[in-house]
Protein backbone atom coordinates (compact mmCIF):
# COMPACT_ATOMS: atom_id res chain seq x y z
CA UNK A 1 0.00 0.00 0.00
CA UNK A 2 1.83 3.25 -1.08
CA UNK A 3 1.77 6.13 1.97
CA UNK A 4 1.70 9.53 -0.37
CA UNK A 5 -1.70 10.69 -1.26
CA UNK A 6 -1.84 12.35 -5.29
CA UNK A 7 -3.17 15.97 -5.27
CA UNK A 8 -6.70 15.85 -6.73
CA UNK A 9 -7.38 18.36 -9.52
CA UNK A 10 -10.64 19.39 -8.08
CA UNK A 11 -9.83 21.52 -5.18
CA UNK A 12 -6.75 23.94 -5.70
CA UNK A 13 -3.95 24.46 -3.17
CA UNK A 14 -1.75 26.85 -3.09
CA UNK A 15 2.31 25.39 -2.14
CA UNK A 16 3.31 25.94 1.63
CA UNK A 17 4.69 29.39 2.49
CA UNK A 18 8.01 29.27 3.47
CA UNK A 19 10.54 31.55 5.10
CA UNK A 20 13.21 32.97 2.15
CA UNK A 21 16.93 31.98 3.00
CA UNK A 22 18.71 34.56 5.36
CA UNK A 23 14.92 36.16 6.02
CA UNK A 24 14.84 34.85 9.91
CA UNK A 25 14.14 38.81 11.15
CA UNK A 26 11.31 38.51 8.82
CA UNK A 27 10.02 35.80 10.83
CA UNK A 28 10.67 37.82 14.17
CA UNK A 29 6.85 39.26 13.68
CA UNK A 30 5.58 35.51 13.49
CA UNK A 31 7.42 34.16 16.12
CA UNK A 32 6.80 36.84 18.90
CA UNK A 33 2.80 36.04 17.94
CA UNK A 34 3.98 32.20 18.72
CA UNK A 35 5.60 33.24 21.68
CA UNK A 36 2.62 35.38 23.27
CA UNK A 37 -0.09 32.64 21.63
CA UNK A 38 2.08 29.63 24.04
CA UNK A 39 2.45 32.10 27.23
CA UNK A 40 -1.85 32.06 26.99
CA UNK A 41 -2.14 28.53 26.38
CA UNK A 42 0.02 28.04 29.59
CA UNK A 43 -1.95 30.25 31.35
CA UNK A 44 -5.27 28.56 30.11
CA UNK A 45 -3.62 25.07 31.14
CA UNK A 46 -3.09 26.52 34.44
CA UNK A 47 -6.41 27.97 35.36
CA UNK A 48 -7.85 24.43 33.72
CA UNK A 49 -5.13 21.74 34.11
CA UNK A 50 -7.95 19.25 32.39
CA UNK A 51 -7.02 21.33 28.96
CA UNK A 52 -3.50 20.22 27.66
CA UNK A 53 -1.35 23.11 26.86
CA UNK A 54 -0.76 21.76 23.41
CA UNK A 55 -4.33 21.48 22.48
CA UNK A 56 -4.94 25.09 24.02
CA UNK A 57 -2.21 26.72 21.60
CA UNK A 58 -3.92 24.60 18.52
CA UNK A 59 -7.09 26.34 19.42
CA UNK A 60 -5.52 29.24 20.30
CA UNK A 61 -4.03 29.52 16.80
CA UNK A 62 -7.06 28.50 15.36
CA UNK A 63 -9.37 31.30 17.09
CA UNK A 64 -6.43 34.08 15.86
CA UNK A 65 -6.51 32.81 12.03
CA UNK A 66 -10.30 33.71 12.58
CA UNK A 67 -10.43 36.78 14.76
CA UNK A 68 -13.40 39.50 14.75
CA UNK A 69 -10.84 42.24 14.32
CA UNK A 70 -9.85 42.79 10.49
CA UNK A 71 -5.91 43.78 12.27
CA UNK A 72 -5.56 40.91 13.73
CA UNK A 73 -6.47 38.25 11.10
CA UNK A 74 -4.58 40.64 8.69
CA UNK A 75 -1.52 40.29 10.76
CA UNK A 76 -1.95 36.63 10.93
CA UNK A 77 -1.92 36.14 7.84
CA UNK A 78 0.61 38.88 6.54
CA UNK A 79 3.22 40.48 8.61
CA UNK A 80 3.10 37.27 10.62
CA UNK A 81 2.51 34.63 8.62
CA UNK A 82 6.69 33.90 7.74
CA UNK A 83 7.85 33.47 11.46
CA UNK A 84 4.65 31.21 12.22
CA UNK A 85 5.36 29.19 8.86
CA UNK A 86 9.07 29.10 10.59
CA UNK A 87 7.26 27.81 14.00
CA UNK A 88 5.14 25.20 12.60
CA UNK A 89 8.25 23.33 10.52
CA UNK A 90 11.43 24.29 12.41
CA UNK A 91 10.35 24.27 15.84
CA UNK A 92 8.18 21.23 15.50
CA UNK A 93 11.46 19.26 14.09
CA UNK A 94 12.97 20.44 17.65
CA UNK A 95 10.34 19.63 19.88
CA UNK A 96 9.89 16.33 17.91
CA UNK A 97 13.92 15.61 18.35
CA UNK A 98 13.47 16.31 22.84
CA UNK A 99 10.36 14.14 22.69
CA UNK A 100 12.74 11.21 22.42
CA UNK A 101 14.00 12.14 26.00
CA UNK A 102 10.86 10.84 27.18
CA UNK A 103 11.47 7.41 25.69
CA UNK A 104 13.55 4.58 27.13
CA UNK A 105 13.80 1.34 25.55
CA UNK A 106 14.14 -0.48 29.09
CA UNK A 107 10.69 1.16 30.01
CA UNK A 108 8.86 0.03 26.75
CA UNK A 109 10.23 -3.55 27.44
CA UNK A 110 9.92 -3.76 31.05
CA UNK A 111 5.73 -4.18 29.91
CA UNK A 112 6.50 -7.12 28.43
CA UNK A 113 7.14 -8.10 24.00
CA UNK A 114 2.97 -8.93 24.51
CA UNK A 115 2.36 -5.40 24.82
CA UNK A 116 4.51 -4.83 22.08
CA UNK A 117 3.21 -6.80 19.88
CA UNK A 118 -0.51 -5.31 20.65
CA UNK A 119 0.90 -1.59 20.45
CA UNK A 120 2.64 -2.21 16.69
CA UNK A 121 -0.74 -3.93 15.74
CA UNK A 122 -3.08 -1.03 16.86
CA UNK A 123 -0.99 1.20 14.84
CA UNK A 124 -0.69 -0.97 12.18
CA UNK A 125 -4.43 -1.34 11.98
CA UNK A 126 -5.61 2.13 12.56
CA UNK A 127 -2.56 3.58 9.82
CA UNK A 128 -3.78 1.42 7.01
CA UNK A 129 -7.26 1.42 7.81
CA UNK A 130 -7.78 5.38 8.41
CA UNK A 131 -5.33 5.77 5.04
CA UNK A 132 -7.98 3.49 3.13
CA UNK A 133 -10.94 5.14 4.10
CA UNK A 134 -9.51 8.52 3.74
CA UNK A 135 -8.81 7.63 0.14
CA UNK A 136 -12.33 6.36 -0.04
CA UNK A 137 -13.85 9.63 0.89
CA UNK A 138 -11.56 12.07 -1.88
CA UNK A 139 -9.92 14.05 1.07
CA UNK A 140 -8.09 16.30 -0.68
CA UNK A 141 -4.40 15.98 -0.94
CA UNK A 142 -2.44 14.27 2.04
CA UNK A 143 -5.07 14.67 4.32
CA UNK A 144 -5.31 10.90 4.24
CA UNK A 145 -2.05 10.22 5.02
CA UNK A 146 -1.74 12.96 7.79
CA UNK A 147 -4.76 12.25 9.50
CA UNK A 148 -4.11 8.38 9.49
CA UNK A 149 -0.48 9.24 11.30
CA UNK A 150 -2.13 11.52 13.39
CA UNK A 151 -4.62 9.11 14.84
CA UNK A 152 -2.48 6.07 14.79
CA UNK A 153 1.16 7.42 16.70
CA UNK A 154 0.95 10.88 18.19
CA UNK A 155 -1.37 13.37 16.92
CA UNK A 156 -0.07 16.45 15.85
CA UNK A 157 3.71 16.00 16.50
CA UNK A 158 3.50 12.54 13.95
CA UNK A 159 1.69 15.06 11.62
CA UNK A 160 4.34 17.46 11.81
CA UNK A 161 7.49 15.13 11.33
CA UNK A 162 5.62 12.59 8.30
CA UNK A 163 4.38 16.57 6.47
CA UNK A 164 8.29 16.92 6.49
CA UNK A 165 9.30 14.57 4.33
CA UNK A 166 5.77 14.17 2.10
CA UNK A 167 6.17 18.14 1.08
CA UNK A 168 2.43 18.42 2.06
CA UNK A 169 0.20 21.67 1.60
CA UNK A 170 0.40 23.69 4.97
CA UNK A 171 -3.62 23.87 4.83
CA UNK A 172 -3.71 19.99 4.61
CA UNK A 173 -0.92 20.14 7.82
CA UNK A 174 -3.03 22.52 9.45
CA UNK A 175 -6.59 20.84 8.60
CA UNK A 176 -5.37 17.30 9.89
CA UNK A 177 -3.73 18.61 12.78
CA UNK A 178 -7.15 20.31 13.63
CA UNK A 179 -8.97 17.40 13.36
CA UNK A 180 -6.84 15.29 15.64
CA UNK A 181 -6.60 17.51 18.14
CA UNK A 182 -10.64 17.70 18.72
CA UNK A 183 -10.98 13.64 18.80
CA UNK A 184 -7.97 13.88 21.18
CA UNK A 185 -10.10 16.61 23.38
CA UNK A 186 -12.78 14.83 23.21
CA UNK A 187 -11.29 12.00 24.33
CA UNK A 188 -10.73 13.71 27.61
CA UNK A 189 -14.02 13.60 28.49
CA UNK A 190 -15.17 10.58 26.82
CA UNK A 191 -13.04 8.01 28.06
CA UNK A 192 -13.46 8.24 31.74
CA UNK A 193 -16.94 7.70 31.57
CA UNK A 194 -16.31 4.26 30.24
CA UNK A 195 -13.62 3.03 31.88
CA UNK A 196 -15.98 0.77 34.78
CA UNK A 197 -19.24 0.40 32.13
CA UNK A 198 -15.96 -1.74 29.97
CA UNK A 199 -14.86 -3.50 33.22
CA UNK A 200 -11.11 -2.45 32.94
CA UNK A 201 -9.49 -1.88 36.18
CA UNK A 202 -7.44 1.10 36.64
CA UNK A 203 -4.31 -0.19 34.76
CA UNK A 204 -5.97 -1.68 32.00
CA UNK A 205 -8.09 1.62 31.62
CA UNK A 206 -4.33 3.31 31.46
CA UNK A 207 -2.80 0.86 29.22
CA UNK A 208 -6.43 1.38 27.00
CA UNK A 209 -5.56 5.12 26.99
CA UNK A 210 -1.92 5.04 25.94
CA UNK A 211 -2.73 2.54 23.20
CA UNK A 212 -5.93 4.52 21.81
CA UNK A 213 -5.48 8.66 22.71
CA UNK A 214 -3.58 10.75 20.53
CA UNK A 215 -1.39 13.42 21.98
CA UNK A 216 1.31 12.16 25.01
CA UNK A 217 -0.52 15.83 27.17
CA UNK A 218 -4.42 14.20 25.92
CA UNK A 219 -3.10 10.86 27.27
CA UNK A 220 -1.26 12.22 30.58
CA UNK A 221 -4.95 14.46 31.34
CA UNK A 222 -7.47 11.24 30.29
CA UNK A 223 -5.40 8.36 32.34
CA UNK A 224 -4.80 10.60 35.59
CA UNK A 225 -8.79 10.78 36.35
CA UNK A 226 -7.76 6.22 37.12
CA UNK A 227 -5.30 7.44 39.32
CA UNK A 228 -1.34 6.74 39.36
CA UNK A 229 -0.74 3.52 38.21
CA UNK A 230 -3.29 3.76 35.64
CA UNK A 231 -1.41 6.92 34.69
CA UNK A 232 2.06 5.28 34.60
CA UNK A 233 0.78 2.30 32.61
CA UNK A 234 -0.58 4.99 30.22
CA UNK A 235 2.33 6.68 29.23
CA UNK A 236 4.77 3.71 28.69
CA UNK A 237 2.48 2.23 26.24
CA UNK A 238 1.47 5.95 24.76
CA UNK A 239 5.64 6.05 24.33
CA UNK A 240 5.82 2.69 22.60
CA UNK A 241 3.66 4.20 19.74
CA UNK A 242 6.23 7.21 19.62
CA UNK A 243 8.82 4.86 18.92
CA UNK A 244 7.33 3.85 15.67
CA UNK A 245 7.36 7.84 14.84
CA UNK A 246 10.84 6.66 13.28
CA UNK A 247 10.13 3.87 11.24
CA UNK A 248 6.82 5.00 9.96
CA UNK A 249 8.39 8.22 8.96
CA UNK A 250 11.60 6.57 6.99
CA UNK A 251 8.47 4.51 5.40
CA UNK A 252 6.93 7.77 3.95
CA UNK A 253 10.08 8.74 2.31
CA UNK A 254 10.70 6.20 0.66
CA UNK A 255 7.36 6.37 -0.76
CA UNK A 256 8.12 9.80 -1.86
CA UNK A 257 11.45 8.91 -3.21
CA UNK A 258 9.76 6.27 -5.55
CA UNK A 259 7.08 8.34 -6.61
CA UNK A 260 9.38 11.01 -7.41
CA UNK A 261 11.57 8.54 -9.80
CA UNK A 262 8.86 7.21 -10.98
CA UNK A 263 7.59 10.47 -12.59
CA UNK A 264 10.88 11.43 -13.73
CA UNK A 265 11.26 10.54 -18.15
CA UNK A 266 13.38 7.65 -18.59
CA UNK A 267 15.48 9.76 -21.06
CA UNK A 268 16.68 12.20 -17.78
CA UNK A 269 17.08 9.29 -15.73
CA UNK A 270 19.64 7.12 -18.24
CA UNK A 271 21.07 10.86 -18.80
CA UNK A 272 21.83 11.80 -15.30
CA UNK A 273 19.63 14.79 -15.85
CA UNK A 274 16.80 14.09 -12.99
CA UNK A 275 16.04 17.37 -11.07
CA UNK A 276 14.45 17.61 -8.10
CA UNK A 277 16.49 16.61 -4.40
CA UNK A 278 15.57 13.47 -3.11
CA UNK A 279 14.50 13.38 0.13
CA UNK A 280 16.80 11.37 2.54
CA UNK A 281 15.58 7.99 3.85
CA UNK A 282 15.67 9.05 7.19
CA UNK A 283 15.43 12.71 7.91
CA UNK A 284 18.07 14.41 10.61
CA UNK A 285 15.18 15.39 12.80
CA UNK A 286 14.52 11.31 12.98
CA UNK A 287 17.91 10.53 13.85
CA UNK A 288 18.22 13.24 16.23
CA UNK A 289 14.88 11.33 17.71
CA UNK A 290 16.87 8.11 17.43
CA UNK A 291 19.74 9.60 19.40
CA UNK A 292 17.83 10.80 22.16
CA UNK A 293 16.19 7.70 22.69
CA UNK A 294 19.63 5.69 22.78
CA UNK A 295 20.81 8.70 25.00
CA UNK A 296 17.99 8.45 27.56
CA UNK A 297 17.82 4.50 27.53
CA UNK A 298 21.58 4.83 28.61
CA UNK A 299 20.78 6.05 32.34
CA UNK A 300 23.23 8.88 32.21
CA UNK A 301 21.03 11.97 32.25
CA UNK A 302 20.02 13.47 35.45
CA UNK A 303 16.68 13.87 36.28
CA UNK A 304 16.73 17.96 36.45
CA UNK A 305 18.02 17.52 32.32
CA UNK A 306 15.10 15.68 31.72
CA UNK A 307 13.08 18.18 33.44
CA UNK A 308 14.43 21.32 31.69
CA UNK A 309 14.17 19.22 28.14
CA UNK A 310 10.21 18.38 28.68
CA UNK A 311 9.49 22.12 29.60
CA UNK A 312 11.46 23.12 26.43
CA UNK A 313 10.19 20.40 24.25
CA UNK A 314 6.01 21.57 25.62
CA UNK A 315 7.03 24.77 24.63
CA UNK A 316 8.66 24.44 21.28
CA UNK A 317 5.74 22.09 20.13
CA UNK A 318 3.33 25.03 21.66
CA UNK A 319 4.05 27.24 19.32
CA UNK A 320 4.39 25.02 16.60
CA UNK A 321 0.67 24.26 16.86
CA UNK A 322 -0.23 27.40 17.46
CA UNK A 323 1.60 28.17 14.12
CA UNK A 324 -0.18 25.42 12.31
CA UNK A 325 -3.55 25.89 14.22
CA UNK A 326 -3.36 30.00 12.73
CA UNK A 327 -2.94 28.15 8.97
CA UNK A 328 -6.69 26.35 9.38
CA UNK A 329 -8.89 28.01 7.27
CA UNK A 330 -12.30 27.09 8.50
CA UNK A 331 -14.55 27.96 5.43
CA UNK A 332 -12.46 25.50 3.83
CA UNK A 333 -12.67 22.86 6.43
CA UNK A 334 -16.81 23.19 6.20
CA UNK A 335 -16.48 22.78 2.21
CA UNK A 336 -15.39 19.00 3.08
CA UNK A 337 -16.70 19.18 6.99
CA UNK A 338 -18.79 16.36 7.12
CA UNK A 339 -16.01 14.06 5.32
CA UNK A 340 -13.77 14.80 7.39
CA UNK A 341 -15.73 14.37 10.81
CA UNK A 342 -16.68 10.89 9.17
CA UNK A 343 -13.11 9.80 8.60
CA UNK A 344 -12.07 11.36 12.21
CA UNK A 345 -15.00 9.29 13.85
CA UNK A 346 -14.34 5.90 12.06
CA UNK A 347 -10.63 6.52 12.62
CA UNK A 348 -12.01 7.26 16.33
CA UNK A 349 -14.05 3.58 16.85
CA UNK A 350 -11.03 1.84 14.99
CA UNK A 351 -8.40 2.75 17.09
CA UNK A 352 -10.69 2.54 20.41
CA UNK A 353 -12.13 -0.76 19.86
CA UNK A 354 -8.48 -2.30 18.57
CA UNK A 355 -6.67 -0.97 21.43
CA UNK A 356 -9.54 -2.46 23.98
CA UNK A 357 -9.19 -5.56 22.34
CA UNK A 358 -5.74 -5.66 22.45
CA UNK A 359 -5.53 -4.41 26.11
CA UNK A 360 -8.41 -7.60 27.01
CA UNK A 361 -5.69 -9.81 25.35
CA UNK A 362 -2.52 -8.99 26.79
CA UNK A 363 -3.48 -8.53 30.71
Amino acid sequence: MALTTARTNSTPTSAPTRPAPGAFPGALPGLATAAAGVAVAWAVHLLVPAVPMLTAAVVLGIAAAHAPGVRVRGWVRGAARPGLTLAGKRLMRIGVVLLGLKLGLDDVLGLGWATVAMVVAVVAATFAGTLWLGRRLGLRGDQPLLIATGYSICGASAIGAVSEVSGSDEEDVATSVALVTLCGTLAIAVLPLLHHPLGLDDAQFGRWVGAGVHDVGQVVATAQTAGPAALTDAVLVKLMRVALLAPLVAAVAVSVRKRRQSSVPTSEKTSGKASGKRPPLVPLFVLGFLAMVAVRTTGWVPSGVLDAAQHAQELLLAAALFGLGSAVHLPSLVRTGGRVAALGLCSWVVIAGASYGGVLLTT
